[in-house]
């Protein structure tokens, strides 16, 4: 085993966590209530290792596996409400054509609702008093396109009920369970907001956002007459906002200044919009209805950390609630609401909590341009943070962003001995309008430029090594990796790409079909295919290989449908080619993003000996790791 460069900071570091704790399945997580309150699930690894849903009787320790998932492991799941029936989605080994599948919790019977060759399935909504009906969007009729099924839980029919005109891109039904309105993608880039009265009046629009604006339908009141939605017109972020459906007059209903609304807590019954969230460094609650705010304050109380309301029954007596912090598992617990009292269920990894795990602080800076930019910085436990290895942690999107909590990927990094920084570069959601276009055709430009005054605002504060700085990411994070590599070369010691597209105009090119009609919009956000081939090509660091100074690890699924396996090959062969320090690992039954624990323990244990290598940091020896599908080259 490999040590850092100072052997005194390697004997003040905790001891290396194994990374099956980082990075094997979880031991229980993402519990749901049954809308009755009767039961409880939960997602678990099988005798196989294979994630699976689980049932208990609340209040029993009867807990009994419900799904036989093959391979993949289920991730996404909802309880109906139909008695005794869940649904969760699965894909083919990442190709996210999800089929809907349904589970009875008594006889363990599983259905495929949607069994449609390269068909992929949207939940679209389920009601409570339509108990027995899920409405699912599906790109049956055109591979562009998501029309709107009515599918029956009892006998499995599937009934046509809205077509496409083709624009749409989001669909919300009324508390009839009728769809109502929907969001439409527009030739500038845009999007409208469409209402129709009736099933068979024509749509009309309600709002237009141009294409430096985000908006949509969150839902409508239980009398119809109402609308909410968010939308950032004429204001700098996004706000909630109740659309009177009869005079068109809106009223604002919650806003930050500086903060898109984030979350939405709404009544399971009566639709009333209760709560909102703002993503600042961390999670703020607003309360928009005061029969709750005793609960929030309750709950609030229970632990530090951050918390949100993962179920409800449908009687609104239990709620289950989340907390997430920094250094260590998320814990679940059942709130009472007549008492006012939390029980514990359990954390996703138990674990964690005897562990040395390192804090996560919010960081902010200056960009160059004036510009402040936000993040979350790591630093090993145990050890002064100065003049350390360093990982910039570049997240993927890029429109998303990266929140504060326990992160397996800096937890790693920082246990390994490096400081890892995670940085919400322009572009990045939820800090307003002005800070997401202020990254429209700015890719490899001044996002990158965002990045490298994170590394420089780490090497001013003493906190990094400037010769020992590593950038990786994944998507997004992965193609900017690579023009780390090719437009920076001096500034990173080496990179590791997780699924980057490394061409944009291939990469517009080989989008998914049901991303059609998103194109304008990512044309506007990135460059236009049809008509800026050459300056698209300016910022594809595959024309720029014969820059690359020092090395690349590649990671790539091959089913991977957003970036495909085209975009690592390219650039493969033409750092290959041009005799450029490279290395691939291909995993052929993976899409965007390692699902598989075995392959995500694969990827990580080559990432660490690389890092190892370049940076200095500590790792664990590979060992035997059975079950994963890498293809090494």
């Amino acid at each position: 085993m490999t040590t850092t460069t100072s052997s005194e900071s390697a004997t003040q570091l905790p001891p290396l966590i194994p990374r099956e704790i980082l990075f094997g399945n979880p031991k229980r997580a993402r519990p749901q209530l049954s809308p009755d309150g009767q039961y409880l699930t939960y997602l678990a690894p099988d005798e196989k290792n294979v994630l699976q849903v689980w049932l208990r009787t609340v209040g029993q320790e009867d807990d009994r596996k419900l799904t036989d998932d093959k391979k993949r492991g289920i991730r996404m799941y909802f309880w109906t409400y139909s008695p005794q029936q869940l649904i969760y989605l699965q894909d083919s080994d990442g190709d996210e054509n999800f089929h809907l599948y349904l589970v009875n919790i008594q006889s363990n019977i599983v259905r495929d609702l949607t069994p449609f060759q390269n068909v992929k399935a949207q939940v679209v909504d389920l009601d409570p008093n339509f108990p027995d009906e899920v409405l699912v969007g599906l790109n049956l009729n055109n591979p562009q396109t998501f029309d709107v099924y009515r599918i029956n839980l009892n006998n499995g029919a599937v009934e046509f009920e809205t077509e496409n005109p083709g624009n749409i891109v989001s669909w919300t039904a009324d508390a009839e369970f009728k769809v109502r309105a929907a969001t439409a993608a527009t030739p500038d880039g845009g999007s409208d907001l469409l209402f129709r009265e009736t099933l068979d009046k024509p749509w009309e629009t309600l709002r237009h956002w141009g294409p430096d604006d985000e908006g949509g339908a969150v839902g409508f009141s239980a009398d119809g007459k109402t609308l909410y939605l968010i939308g950032s017109h004429e204001a700098n972020t996004q706000r909630l906002i109740a659309l009177d459906l009869a005079t068109h007059q809106e009223t604002v209903m919650a806003e930050d200044s500086q903060y898109d609304v984030g979350g939405i807590i709404a009544h399971p019954t009566t639709r009333v919009i209760q709560a909102v969230s703002f993503y600042k460094d961390k999670v703020k609650w607003q309360i928009l209805d005061e029969s709750i705010a005793a609960d929030f304050e309750a709950i609030s109380q229970v632990r530090e950390g951050e918390f949100g309301i993962g179920s409800r029954t449908l009687a609104d007596d239990t709620w289950l609630f989340v907390y997430t912090i920094d250094n260590g598992p998320v814990y679940y617990y059942i709130y009472d609401r007549a008492s006012k009292s939390s029980t514990l269920l359990f954390s996703n990894q138990p674990e964690l909590e005897e562990l040395s795990l390192a804090s996560m602080q919010p960081i902010a800076y200056q960009a160059r341009d004036g510009l402040t930019i936000h993040g979350y910085l790591t630093t090993p436990v145990g050890i002064q943070a100065k003049n350390l290895p360093t990982v910039l942690l570049v997240h993927g999107g890029p429109w998303a962003r990266d929140t504060w909590g326990y992160d397996s990927e800096a937890q790693w990094l920082a246990n390994r001995g490096y400081a890892v920084l995670q940085v919400n570069f322009r572009g990045s959601t939820g800090y307003g309008k002005d800070f997401l276009n202020a990254a429209n055709r700015q890719w490899a430009a001044t996002m990158h430029d965002d990045l490298i005054d994170a590394v420089n605002w780490l090497v001013e504060q003493g906190i990094a090594d400037p010769k020992k700085v590593a950038i990786m990411g994944g998507s997004y994070g992965g193609y900017a990796t690579l023009v780390g590599l090719t437009f920076t070369p001096e500034v990173f010691a080496a990179g590791v790409d997780i699924v980057g597209p490394s061409n944009l105009v291939t990469l517009l090119k080989s989008i998914p079909p049901y991303w059609a009609p998103l194109l304008a919009n990512m044309y506007h956000r990135i460059g236009n295919l049809e008509t800026e081939e050459e300056f698209l090509n300016s910022r594809s660091p595959l024309f720029f290989v014969d820059r690359i100074q020092k090395p690349l690890l590649i990671g790539q699924g091959a089913n991977d449908p957003r970036v495909k396996q085209a975009e690592s090959e390219q650039i493969v062969e033409a750092m290959k080619k041009a005799g450029k320090p490279v290395e691939y690992a291909l995993y052929t039954d993976e899409g965007h993003g390692f699902a598989r624990p075995e392959n995500r323990l694969h990827f990580f244990a080559i990432a660490e000996e690389f890092l190892a290598k370049y940076l200095g940091g500590r790792f664990e020896p590979i060992g035997e790791i059975p079950g994963h599908s890498c293809i090494l080259q």
